[in-house]
């Protein structure tokens, strides 16, 4: 008899700060007593500036100077439309050798402390090993356009997946919005008059692969008719 396992609808902790820091855009350097913002990532994220790598006890040879506390903080904000665009932040503190350069032409060289996801579920913290252990998102680099057209060209199909949301929510409903998609699902969110809520709708199964996001959003369409003739009359 094979042993039972709970499918996973969301991804990780881990794997949600991996996207973020993958796929940021600016963020906010703060480091020897200054605070600095960072834009322009062109493409290659937070790695692309700073290389982390895991506290050491002591410096390496040659290094005299002592090192510096430093702390980067990112923000995951929604590409639609939605109330509180704010769907994460992120910090990782450590330290540096050196000042932090924005204009240095090689990556700064930073021993991770400590990374922090703060979003609606709560805080958690993730360790360096989790981080690099965590796949990227297929999706991740093309999640701002899937819903921003989702929005834009096929507004239709919302109300049909909100099917899949229980009764009880669409109560004083105002609006519903896709506010995130990634490899295990999409997320709506609703918008009340003086309040909103997060509902999740997993796909059957994770995406490994950006093309088969059409085949499960069609899955997810057809659960959403199934219960739709489900309803009483």
């Amino acid at each position: 008899m094979r042993p039972h396992t709970t499918p996973v609808t969301q991804p990780t902790p881990a794997e949600r700060l991996r996207t973020i820091i993958t796929m940021a855009h600016s963020m906010t350097v703060i480091t020897d007593g200054h605070e600095q913002e960072v834009y322009s990532l062109n493409g290659a994220g937070v790695m692309g500036r700073v290389h982390l790598h895991a506290p050491s006890d002591a410096l390496s040879p040659g290094h005299r100077r002592p090192r510096a506390p430093i702390r980067l903080e990112l923000t995951d904000v929604a590409p639609t439309a939605v109330r509180d665009r704010l769907r994460a932040r992120v910090t990782l503190s450590g330290l540096v050798a050196a000042t932090y350069d924005s204009e240095a032409a090689e990556s700064a060289c930073m021993e991770l402390g400590q990374a922090v996801l703060e979003d609606a579920q709560g805080r958690s913290y993730v360790t360096l090993e989790e981080l690099q252990a965590a796949e990227d998102d297929p999706l991740a680099t093309c999640e701002a356009g899937m819903l921003t057209h989702l929005v834009a060209g096929h507004p239709e199909l919302i109300p049909k997946l909100l099917r899949l949301v229980e009764p009880g929510t669409k109560q004083e409903l105002v609006r519903a919005l896709p506010l995130a998609i990634d490899r295990y699902g999409i997320t709506l969110r609703l918008e009340y008059p003086m309040t909103q809520r997060d509902v999740r709708l997993p796909f059957p199964t994770p995406v490994t692969h950006l093309d088969q996001t059409g085949l499960q959003i069609h899955a997810l369409l057809t659960a959403a008719r199934r219960a739709s003739h489900r309803l009483p009359a």
